[in-house]
């Protein structure tokens, strides 16, 4: 059996991946579970997979957590040290899957463990793509990409000779404000600006695809899965949402991966690799699609997707920076405190007034993000004065 941990168990990715595990129990057995405040999610998701370990973020609420698991044999934990051990229990697979800058470290043990890492935490690479690329590499762990693009680039990709390829390509959905003016979105609040027209997804991402940061951001992240120069990758958009990515050859081929859009097909493809298992997905109907239709992306409306291809090609601690102040204003915007297009121009600001050096260690990354966050902080406040 192989054995599984899930860091994040309770969110849109982690719930996914324990539905796929929990139909073949004979075929994955779960060592431990982590959620960041969901207590009776995480509780009863130790229960039905009879998980070893379960870890809950917030350690104020150890003592409800052990009431949950009360009589089940799971011992439970709370704190970020208990998610860090959850992430160092030595599974042959775990799905890192941890929102945001929190993730990083749990991410770290997974991949110093020496197993196979299911990436769906893309601020892994964003802001700390060559150490984690350089861990995996000195502990003999395996990265797979769980993001819907990077998986389909995966599945594309000729990883014996790169220098076969020409341009990868990243779709996008556009977000739900894809042909809306920049007037209509000014006043958008977060309860429109999450409902995406083709994902079920997180809230945080959500508003990130809907400015089109978080193509942004999987461009950097794929840049460091595929290391072939920044100048090979772009993005298109593609409102279906069918063909998940493409690889460009040097003779003019072009290999894309296509499916509904379903999460659990990435998950599956990495649960399973380098084989393949059932789905209960939907499958594709290409005659009931009907048409597949590809633009490029407005950077001009969508303003993110600019300043997160700027971050990339300056490379160092640019995107750190990019990712931080943009967690803080995506934050501040659902909690109404910021409107939608102020996202991008607090971004914007603070890379315009913080130019930390590279970093060269996990340390080294989070001082990046706490200057970014305080920066991003100042600038609100200005805003608000």
């Amino acid at each position: 059996m192989k054995t599984i941990t899930i860091l994040g168990a309770t969110g849109s990715i982690g719930t996914s991946t324990l539905d796929l595990v929990e139909r073949e129990p004979d075929r994955f057995e779960v060592v431990a579970l982590t959620a960041n405040s969901d207590v009776a999610g995480l509780s009863a998701a130790a229960r039905r997979t009879g998980a070893k370990f379960a870890a809950i973020g917030d350690a104020a609420l150890l003592g409800e957590l052990r009431a949950a698991l009360a009589g089940t044999g799971t011992e439970a934990g709370a704190g970020e040290g208990a998610v860090a051990e959850a992430a160092s229990m030595g599974a042959d697979w775990t799905m890192a899957a941890i929102v945001g800058a929190a993730g990083l470290r749990p991410t770290m043990r997974a991949l110093e463990g020496g197993g196979t890492v299911a990436l769906a935490n893309k601020e892994s690479l964003v802001c700390a793509g060559a150490v984690m690329t350089q861990a995996a590499r000195r502990h003999g762990a395996t990265l797979l990409p769980v993001d819907s693009e990077h998986n389909a680039i995966f599945q594309c990709y000729d990883h014996d000779a790169p220098e076969r390829i020409s341009r990868v390509i990243l779709t996008a959905s556009g977000g739900p404000f894809r042909t809306w003016t920049t007037e209509e979105m000014r006043s958008v609040p977060p309860e429109r600006a999450v409902q995406h027209p083709n994902w079920s997804m997180g809230a945080k991402i959500s508003i990130d695809s809907a400015t089109l940061m978080n193509k942004g951001l999987e461009l950097i992240e794929a840049h460091h899965l595929f290391p072939i120069g920044a100048e090979r990758f772009e993005v298109l958009v593609h409102p279906q949402s069918v063909v998940h990515s493409m690889v460009e050859y040097v003779d003019g081929s072009v290999l894309a991966q296509l499916g509904t859009p379903d999460m659990r097909t990435p998950i599956a493809h990495t649960l399973a690799w380098p084989d393949r298992m059932e789905t209960p997905c939907a499958r594709l109907d290409l005659a009931k699609v009907g048409r597949l239709d590809f633009e490029a992306p407005d950077l001009g409306r969508f303003p993110a997707l600019g300043l997160a291809l700027a971050a990339l090609k300056a490379g160092g601690a640019r995107p750190a920076v990019l990712n931080a102040a943009n967690e803080v204003a995506v934050a501040a915007f659902l909690g109404k405190r910021l409107g939608f297009l102020d996202i991008a121009a607090i971004v914007q600001e603070v890379l315009d007034d913080i130019d930390p050096p590279a970093p060269e260690s996990l340390d080294d990354v989070f001082t990046v993000d706490a200057l970014a966050r305080a920066a991003a902080a100042r600038r609100m406040e200005r805003l608000a004065a």
